[in-house]
């Protein structure tokens, strides 16, 4: 992951959920905005999604220049007008949970949702 000249540790982690159907597609979702266009807002994540609707796309083979600019590493976008992010909240469950504090893939066993407050779903 390249941050060279931006840090995303300090963005906020999104669960990320269809406007359709409203089915959980990640629960490590980032706001974010197209690195060629960026008036166009997106949802990004690091894993793929659980989703049978089409919401995105993905990127398999990113360009030279898109690597080398300061992005998140995230291959899997969302259009704005196909889902929407809900803020997770971190254990104490009174502050979001920003990237900076998100555990690894490898380090992360229960990245699911539903370790998800009731509070945080209202929200």
């Amino acid at each position: 992951m390249s941050t060279s000249s931006y840090s995303f540790a300090d963005r906020c982690v999104s669960v990320l959920c269809c406007k359709f159907c409203q089915q959980v597609l990640s629960s490590r979702g980032m706001k974010a905005v197209l690195l060629a266009g960026t008036e166009t807002d997106l949802y990004s994540t690091d894993i793929p999604p659980t989703s049978g609707n089409v919401v995105g796309y993905h990127v398999i083979a990113p360009c030279k220049p898109c690597l080398l600019s300061s992005n998140n590493g995230h291959f899997w976008m969302f259009h704005s007008q196909a889902v929407f992010g809900i803020n997770r909240l971190d254990s104490s469950g009174t502050h979001f949970l920003l990237w900076g504090n998100l555990p690894d893939l490898d380090e992360s066993s229960d990245e699911d949702v539903s370790s998800i407050s009731e509070e945080e779903w209202i929200r």
